[in-house]
């Protein structure tokens, strides 16, 4: 393959995962009515051993969502009695995010729709394609994490 080849076929898959991305946040927003941010902050309070919450910090980082972002989110979704913010136990400065019990509620409220959602979007794939796909994510995501281009100014003419 060559340069251009590679360039051209880099460009397409990168566009395809913002499409994607794109598509998965308008169905989800469409078919469960709440923001990919908020089904991923109710999935990762609803995981075993979060049962006491965690921290806002680790909360961005696990999700990697900016901070800002994360912070509207969760004003929503403690105006809807799903999540809410105590101090944490350790760090009077710091405060833990947690799963209401109408959180908790809500979350398994979706459990059959989440599953026909999987289903129904991954019905062209395999077990072995699914699999594979996840595979090459989690290859994806490792490698993006490392991407340093080095900081460039706006007005700094491309080399």
């Amino acid at each position: 393959m060559t340069g251009d080849e590679s360039k051209g076929v880099s460009n397409r898959l990168f566009f395809r995962l913002f499409q994607t991305g794109n598509i998965l946040q308008r169905q989800v927003q469409n078919e469960m009515g709440i923001s990919t941010v908020q089904w991923a902050v109710l999935g990762a309070l609803s995981r075993e051993g979060y049962e006491d919450g965690i921290s806002f910090n680790q909360l961005t980082e696990y999700l990697v969502v900016s901070r800002q972002s994360l912070d509207g989110v969760l004003k929503r979704m403690e105006r809807d009695n799903h999540v809410l913010r105590v101090p944490h136990p350790d760090d009077g400065r710091a405060r833990l995010v947690q799963l209401t019990a109408s959180g908790k509620a809500f979350w398994e409220s979706l459990q059959e729709r989440i599953y026909q959602f999987y289903q129904q979007a991954l019905r062209g794939f395999s077990f072995d394609d699914s699999v594979a796909l996840l595979h090459f994510l989690n290859k994806l995501h490792l490698d993006l994490a490392k991407v340093s281009l080095g900081r460039r100014s706006p007005d700094q003419p491309e080399d």
